[in-house]
């Protein structure tokens, strides 16, 4: 392991604490390891911890002061924008109520993301959503892959809005997806997503009528979350 570079083995240990304690390894308020001690537990210099622990400070996921050490802090504090944090909750505890969490945000953002898309995209970029498209398509014929399809398609409409807010989330809202569009979809008992509905998002964004482009989305959004809400009851 320390053959490794310095950088890669700091991603790793950082991986791994962060991993630990969203799984309840190192409980809230508890403190972890000393620095001294994880570089013995997990063989890595001194200087790779302690980036390391300054990384999972900025995640939010720990404090360390002098005098206290490290310590692990409540959920609440967890930067649930950043991706690390959000795939290592993901891959631990991916609970109901964090899914429908999740797909209020989508709601939030992604209807008025594809409204955008139908004022601003470019025609590289409808053709882009084309792809995708197309790609869920071959995807309903075993051609491709349908979850990665999916995603491409709900990504590359906030690339086309062209709004660099929403541009700046797709991350965010990809690395979310594999986790709620497996999910929705095992409830639905289908291996995709319903290939017509997302033809009306684009025919509508491609018409360049905000409006019905906002309803479209909505309407595959909203039945998403009643049926994460059917299993919440």
């Amino acid at each position: 392991m320390k053959s490794q570079p310095r950088q890669n083995l700091t991603h790793q240990l950082t991986h791994d604490l962060g991993f630990a304690i969203v799984r309840g390894v190192y409980p809230v308020s508890e403190g972890l390891p000393s620095e001294a001690d994880l570089c013995i537990k997990y063989d890595v210099s001194r200087s790779a911890t302690r980036e390391a622990v300054k990384m999972l400070s900025a995640k939010g996921l720990i404090s360390s002061r002098p005098k206290q050490g490290i310590r692990v802090l409540p959920e609440s504090s967890w930067n649930m924008f950043d991706t690390d944090v959000l795939r290592w909750i993901l891959s631990s505890k991916p609970s109901l109520s964090l899914l429908k969490e999740f797909t209020q945000v989508r709601v939030a953002l992604e209807p008025q993301a594809a409204a955008l898309a139908a004022v601003n995209a470019t025609a590289e970029q409808l053709v882009e959503i084309d792809n995708a498209l197309a790609r869920m398509a071959d995807a309903d014929e075993g051609l491709d892959d349908p979850l990665e399809a999916d995603i491409a398609f709900h990504t590359s409409i906030l690339v086309a809005s062209n709004n660099r807010f929403f541009v700046q989330l797709t991350e965010f809202i990809s690395t979310a997806l594999r986790v709620s569009i497996r999910y929705t979809n095992h409830i639905k008992g289908v291996p995709g997503a319903d290939v017509a509905k997302h033809a009306d998002i684009l025919n509508t964004i491609k018409s360049r009528n905000p409006e019905l482009a906002k309803k479209a989305v909505e309407t595959i959004l909203e039945e998403a979350l009643e049926l994460i809400e059917s299993k919440l009851v």
